[in-house]
């Protein structure tokens, strides 16, 4: 599914901020009965418990929801006294990301009474099993020694408990200069490795001098604070994620969405981010709200200002782009291989069966597959015009594109297969038609997010010789290809799916001459293409709209090739080195995006590919063996001017028999086959056998059949 060669330049132009949507409240949970004036407010992964903590009640409240992130399904489960330790004045709660740590903040007002504790749960998120009230003694929970941290001297009055997803990273909010202080852990969730790493103030840019609670979003790049005295929500961008001394003020909500309570002390977002449950310690109880754009408290984020977002149009675009040239390349080396081995009796790349999960392509494939082509592909026969040649290039690519101001780093795989067949005609001019196949794997940004695409493509293709050394090369073809695509968000991701269609050419100069043993050709390349990208809509939450898409290609290289022949004692061999620059001058292509609960206002991402410069180099040889194998291989490197580069290692190979007996070999999907062919006093005796390499369960087969032609 999910390649990419050159760099973008972005330009991110945005259409003014859309309107924005305040949250919505869908439900509340009145907890007054359970906890006076809560403190901290945690769920479960699942969403299917949440927990509240209290400095008066001096308990843990556990609730259940049969319908996860449902606060109309909540139901009280259970108090849980936690206070054997002396840990009275709890203010927050949280959980390792397995839910086998169980952590509470105690806030005190004094020297020395500031303490974090670290208890082991005997079930995940277990909180109340096993625990009979009143008995002194609790079979759920268990607090270790060393289990808990004084942080007195960073906080007086700690309110807020936090941590990053890999548990490396703790924050505590509280009343001392109204701030928040990070911890780093050497190791996650262990309270012991806590080294304390800076803070930040809420004062001066917020006004809020009582700050409860703090929480982030899924990177890190992000933080939201409440207190009691603005009774507001405070919005920070982070310019490094999860350093809160980077943090600057974006905006602010009014009373925890105006009207609801003028208490706000903690909040949590479910995990794609799609709602957020806010306690309110005055009217004691908590609210499910929901958001109309993932993280819409204060506004919703611009979608060209998320490296991630950016990265995947940008890959969408690039690869778009480049599958073009991957399309071409293969096409290109046939026909350069066919000059430098213009004076061999075998023109055939190819005699492998190659088989196709794809229906459509595995009808395709056999329409010019050429099983058993003795007449016209032997060893002794003279290359003569109307004979038919085919061959086959696979092809696996690895790259890299790295992180930029704007964009997030990619990881680029692309593996595909080439079948074509060409016939030369009186003139000189080889023609043929090229089939492709391909799988391109594209992963971007600091989580899972990832394109899949596969893409199929039919070539017409032409060389052409001027004269005795210079041949102009010329092709036509059209493709298509979809697109699977996922947007991590969290925990949890939104997924699309796209379609794209496109038509492509391309013109290629060469020349060749000769000087001592080698031939030198110079080249010049020119590759045109118009790409149509569907439109899509991300499915999930808070999910955007994609517009259609139009990608216009113009690629311009100049650049040489050398080659030798050298005489072996059983075959030819012939070594070659390309080298190319590339310059990308194709059209801006725009990308017009919305939120799906507001189409009316939209984003424009901008991709402005202005003399974008790439180097390409290639090593490769030929080996055409007496006994009828022939076998061509190489590597090439494209490395842009900036930091993006494509690695492509190509192979082919064919066998023909020299006997009356035929034989045809592949492995593909695993499998191996092996096909036999000879005629005996008339008859055609064929023998079939295949075997899964890879396969736990015995899958192997063979069969033979015998034929005659009267």
């Amino acid at each position: 599914m999910k390649k990419l060669l050159v760099i973008l330049v972005l330009t991110l132009l945005s259409s003014k901020a859309i309107a924005f949507n305040s949250p919505t409240l869908t439900a509340s949970e009145v907890v007054r009965s359970q906890d006076s004036r809560p403190k901290g407010l945690a769920f479960n992964n699942d969403g299917t418990k949440f927990y509240l903590t209290s400095s008066i009640a001096e308990e843990i409240n556990v609730y259940d929801l049969t319908t996860a992130w449902d606060l109309t399904t909540a139901v009280h489960k259970c108090a849980e006294p936690h206070w054997t330790t002396g840990n009275v004045n709890a203010r927050h709660i949280a959980f390792s990301a397995d839910g086998t740590y169980m952590f509470v903040v105690r806030g005190g007002i004094g020297d020395n009474t500031d303490y974090v504790y670290r208890y082991l749960l005997s079930a995940p998120f277990d909180v109340c099993d096993g625990y009979t009230r009143g008995s002194g003694s609790n079979s759920s929970y268990v607090l270790g020694g060393s289990n808990f941290i004084n942080i007195d001297s960073q906080q007086d009055e700690a309110n807020g408990l936090a941590f990053s997803p890999d548990g490396k990273n703790m924050y505590i909010t509280g009343t001392e200069d109204a701030s928040i202080d990070q911890y780093t852990l050497a190791t996650a969730w262990d309270l012991t490795t806590a080294v304390h790493g800076g803070s930040f103030g809420f004062e001066d840019s917020s006004g809020e001098t009582v700050p409860f609670n703090a929480t982030f979003n899924y990177d890190g790049t992000k933080m939201w604070m409440t207190g009691w005295t603005k009774d507001l929500i405070f919005e920070y961008d982070l310019s490094t994620a999860w350093d809160v001394t980077t943090a600057t003020l974006f905006g602010e909500i009014a009373g925890a969405f105006v009207g609801w309570d003028d208490g706000p002390s903690a909040f949590v977002f479910s995990p794609d981010a799609s709602k957020i449950f806010v306690l309110g310690s005055t009217d004691d109880k908590v609210s499910e709200f929901k958001l109309y754009c993932t993280y819409g408290i204060v506004a919703c984020q611009d979608p060209s200002s998320d490296k991630d977002d950016v990265a995947s149009v940008e890959s969408q675009t690039e690869s778009a782009k480049q599958l073009i040239q991957h399309t071409t390349y293969p096409v290109l080396n046939r026909m350069e291989w066919l000059r430098r081995n213009n004076n061999s009796r075998n023109l055939t790349n190819q005699n492998i069966k190659f088989q196709f999960s794809n229906e459509i392509l595995a009808s395709l494939s056999n329409l010019i597959q050429p099983t058993y082509l003795s007449s016209n592909n032997s060893s002794s026969a003279e290359l003569q015009s109307g004979n038919w040649s085919y061959w086959s290039e696979g092809t696996v690519s690895i790259g890299k594109i790295g992180d930029s101001l704007t964009s997030s780093a990619k990881n680029i795989n692309t593996t595909a297969i080439t079948i074509g067949a060409d016939k030369i005609t009186d003139s000189g001019k080889i023609f043929g038609a090229a089939l492709r196949f391909g799988n391109d794997d594209i992963d971007f940004g600091n989580v899972k997010n990832s394109l899949g695409i596969d893409t199929i493509s039919i070539t017409l293709y032409e060389t052409r010789p001027h004269g005795e050394s210079k041949f102009i090369d010329s092709l036509i073809g059209i493709g298509a290809f979809k697109t699977d695509i996922i947007n991590a968000v969290g925990s949890s991701s939104t997924e699309g799916k796209r379609d794209g269609k496109q038509i492509f050419s391309s013109f290629k100069v060469r020349e060749k001459f000769k000087k001592n043993g080698l031939n030198i050709t110079p080249k010049i390349t020119l590759d045109l293409g118009f790409t149509s990208l569907s439109d899509y809509s991300e499915k999930g939450s808070t999910n955007l709209k994609f517009d259609r898409q139009n990608i216009g290609t113009i690629i311009t290289s100049i650049g040489g090739a050398v080659d030798s022949s050298s005489n072996l004692r059983n075959g030819t061999f012939k070594p070659y080195f390309e080298y190319d620059y590339f310059l990308d001058i194709s059209p801006s292509s725009k990308q017009k995006i919305s939120y799906i609960s507001d189409t009316s206002s939209t984003y424009t991402l901008t991709n402005i590919n202005s003399s974008t410069h790439n180097f390409k180099s290639k090593l490769g040889f030929d080996y055409i063996t007496d006994a009828g194998w022939d076998i061509t291989s190489s590597y090439q490197r494209t490395q842009s001017k900036e930091n993006g580069y494509s690695d492509a290692l190509y192979f082919g190979a064919n066998y023909i028999s020299l006997r009356n007996a035929e034989y045809a070999m592949s492995l593909n999907n695993k499998k191996a086959f092996l096909d036999y062919k000879r005629n005996v006093n008339g008859f055609d005796i064929k023998f079939g056998s295949n075997y899964n390499l890879m396969s736990k369960i015995p899958d192997y087969g063979a069969n033979i059949e015998v034929s005659s032609r009267f």
